[in-house]
């Protein structure tokens, strides 16, 4: 009697085990993730800036004109900084930023390009003519150009600015412009604002 008595003591706590272990596993294999196994993906391409805000600061537009970025508040804008000599990089970010801005189908009018121009040399008329469109502000070392964080050289990045005037990502040098347009169809999806 005693054996039998025995057996169903060990089989009830072999029970009571097996449901401790099921309960407890999740929490255990939640800790360990978290501490020693980080995936290395992500959804963005552009890197994330936090806690950036575009100055009040106004600058002159090419033909005289006053601009600042609350005019573009609610929309979202790629902002570029470089020379009006304008060298085939620069004009390779300039077309990719309008090529992104085309390829958004029916929410082209969301989106905004600016090109803060860092001197004050012409600005070729084919360029005009090209990026007709694009707001061309020039801007001289200051409050709004020292914003901008850097990786390298300023004017190797592109920046996304939100609707609210924030920088939210920085873009690479020779960045890929399809992965640009997938970060800013995910966000003109998701946003209730621009």
């Amino acid at each position: 009697m005693s054996d039998v008595l025995i057996e169903k003591k060990a089989k009830s706590r072999r029970t009571i085990l097996i449901v401790a272990m099921v309960c407890f596993a999740p929490f255990i294999l939640a800790r360990l993730m978290y501490y020693y196994w980080q995936p290395s993906g992500r959804v963005n391409y552009g890197d994330l800036i936090s806690g950036v805000m575009m100055p009040k600061d106004s600058a002159p537009l090419l033909d005289g004109k006053s601009f600042d970025f609350n005019k573009l508040y609610g929309k979202w804008v790629y902002v570029t900084v470089d020379s009006a000599q304008c060298d085939a990089y620069c004009e390779n970010k300039l077309w990719k930023i309008r090529q992104v801005r085309k390829t958004q189908g029916k929410y082209p009018e969301r989106m905004e390009r600016v090109w803060l121009i860092s001197d004050d040399a012409p600005v070729r008329a084919s360029l005009l003519k090209e990026y007709d469109g694009m707001w061309m502000a020039r801007v001289k070392a200051g409050p709004l150009l020292s914003i901008f964080p850097v990786e390298t050289q300023l004017r190797d990045g592109i920046y996304l600015v939100d609707p609210l005037g924030n920088i939210v990502l920085r873009y690479p040098k020779d960045a890929d412009p399809t992965r640009m347009k997938k970060d800013i169809t995910r966000l003109l999806s998701v946003s209730r604002i621009g």
